[in-house]
């Protein structure tokens, strides 16, 4: 985080010079020259009987013995004193934010440099530099959000800076528990960076899905990792995304198989045996036996072991290798009987098992086949599926055109997204700060 908090305000003070020794009425020597001028009170000094409390040489003692209680005194019999000058009330701040500093009183910190703020007296830019510091104490301090987003929002309209503290204000929606606001400011800025071609903050994206698990909206939180997905890809994203994508309302469990077999691809390390035999038993009810034993061997690629699951697994297993070995043998008996056929969904399924031992290009011809012939249920589906066999023989342009058509609400629509994300992963690039 970019905001100052309130262990750099004393570098701020020194940078901008107001831990210089006051200047002090009737301290200097006075040429004759210049004593039949009329004399005009100084502008910028302190009265002698408030240079002798507040004396840095004494003050700075004070302060390094941690007598913040003397310290204190001092400041508080100056201030009592009678028609004290703006330049002297000035001065008295300053030693109030040190004093907060030093002892970890925010809210007189904050006071007292928020009537330096508005005194007249701090340059433009340093002026802009309180602003900012005075937001960062509400926020990560005093942790009162409203002055958080007061103090950055004012900060925003004096330096025309919008974005620099934008993060900062919509957390402190968000942790004021106002998530409508953190919600549709959030949304507004991934929209905003998205149309002018750089990544949404990653950190917007989290709050984003935070703000999902708050309110339980589930379909807020997958938004959230669906966009986390796209411009900051790791396995431990897609895999979330994917499983938390079977669990939409609308979803079609018929895609099931269509869901695991992306999660293979797109986060292999999160894989456990038990995602390969789901896989498999999956593969092996429609009729993909050589993809079932891939499956089934990456899963176990020894003795399935000895639990409760062993027999179920065995099956499994036994299934798999059965019919692989009768693909191997005789796969090319079928595409007659499928090539003869009304429907093309033998065409599809067929050729997508050639795809799986190997013959890709085979295979994909005869899914194009499958596909154009027409499929009487589900017809998009076989169009997804063609799709990333396309995405698996390397052929993206063409699957990429092909998932650009491909819609539905069931889970099918984002399966399409999903394979044009994972084959398009975007180019490193700026975050929108």
């Amino acid at each position: 985080m970019s905001h100052i908090r309130l262990a750099r305000i004393s570098l701020i003070l020194a940078a901008i010079g107001l831990n210089a020794v006051p200047a002090v009425l009737g301290m200097s020597p006075v040429y004759a020259a210049e004593a039949a001028k009329p004399a005009e009170p100084p502008k910028d000094a302190v009265r002698p009987e408030i240079y002798k409390l507040i004396d840095p040489a004494q003050t700075k003692e004070l302060l390094a013995a941690k007598n913040y209680t003397e310290f204190k005194n001092r400041i508080d019999t100056s201030a009592a004193m009678p028609n004290v000058t703006p330049y002297e009330a000035f001065v008295l701040n300053q030693m109030r934010v040190q004093l907060g500093q030093a002892t970890g009183d925010y809210p007189a910190t904050v006071k007292a440099l928020g009537e330096m703020i508005d005194s007249g007296r701090l340059k433009p830019e340093d002026k802009l530099r309180f602003i900012d510091a005075v937001g960062g104490i509400y926020y990560s301090n005093i942790k009162d959000y409203d002055q958080a987003i007061a103090w950055f929002t004012r900060y925003g309209t004096e330096s025309g800076d919008t974005l620099k503290q934008r993060q900062f204000i919509v957390r402190s929606y968000f942790f004021k528990n106002d998530f409508a606001t953190a919600k549709a400011e959030a949304l507004k800025d991934i929209e905003a960076a998205k149309k002018t071609g750089v990544a949404p903050p990653k950190d917007e994206l989290n709050l984003l899905g935070n703000v999902g698990i708050k309110t339980k909206d589930t379909e807020l939180y997958l938004q959230a990792v669906e966009e986390l997905t796209r411009y900051y890809a790791t396995e431990e994203y897609w895999f979330d995304l994917l499983n938390r994508t079977r669990g939409k309302k609308s979803y079609a469990p018929r895609l099931d198989l269509d869901i695991a077999r992306l999660k293979a691809l797109a986060a292999p390390s999160k894989m456990e045996p038990e995602d390969y035999a789901e896989i498999a038993e999956l593969a092996v009810l429609g009729g993909f036996f050589t993809e079932a034993k891939i499956a089934m061997d990456k899963g176990y690629p020894g003795a399935i072991p000895a639990d409760k699951n062993k027999a179920a697994l065995q099956k499994i297993r036994d299934s798999a290798n059965k019919g692989a070995a009768d693909d191997a043998k005789n796969i090319d008996k079928g595409i007659e009987s499928a090539q003869k056929s009304k429907d093309g969904v033998g065409l599809v399924n067929l050729g997508y098992n050639y795809v799986t031992l190997g013959q890709k290009d085979k295979g994909i011809e005869l899914m194009k086949q499958g596909v154009a012939k027409g499929v009487a249920k589900n017809p998009e589906d076989a169009k997804l599926r063609l799709a990333y066999a396309l995405a698996i023989a390397g052929k993206k342009d063409e699957s990429v055109k092909l998932l650009e058509t491909i819609t539905g609400n069931d889970g099918r629509g984002d399966l399409a997204r999903y394979w044009i994300m994972f084959q398009n992963p975007p180019a490193p690039q700026p975050e929108a700060k």
